[in-house]
């Protein structure tokens, strides 16, 4: 499958499991369930973006990902602040967000102008 090549596949997966792996323990059933929800949405949608054929939906489907990044960096900050969550684990998975926001704008970039040459 083309989608497990790219990068930023692979280091949004990485984030999803680190997620689920560090909210194992949670007894915030809601928090967790939002949490692990919003990370496992990143990869989930990159991958159905790319496996999409109209450009139109693979753009739509980066979108959703990189919305659900940012859910899912506003909750790591929460999560911080109220105890919930290691604030060095949530600096580095936040590092981390902002390098797969980059890398999807600038995928989302590289399909734009590939279908505006056609």
């Amino acid at each position: 499958m083309k989608f497990q090549k790219l990068e930023v596949w692979q280091l949004s997966y990485q984030l999803s499991s680190s997620i689920y792996l560090a909210t194992k323990d949670l007894r915030d059933w809601g928090f967790k369930d939002q949490i692990t929800r919003s990370g496992l949405s990143i990869p989930s949608n990159i991958a159905e973006g790319i496996e999409r054929q109209g450009i139109k939906e693979q753009i739509q489907f980066l979108y959703i990902a990189k919305a659900s990044l940012a859910e899912l960096m506003t909750q790591l900050m929460i999560g911080r602040d109220i105890g919930y969550l290691d604030a060095s684990f949530v600096d580095e998975k936040l590092q981390i967000a902002e390098r797969i926001s980059g890398m999807l704008a600038g995928l989302i970039k590289s399909i734009k102008e590939r279908n505006s040459e056609r």
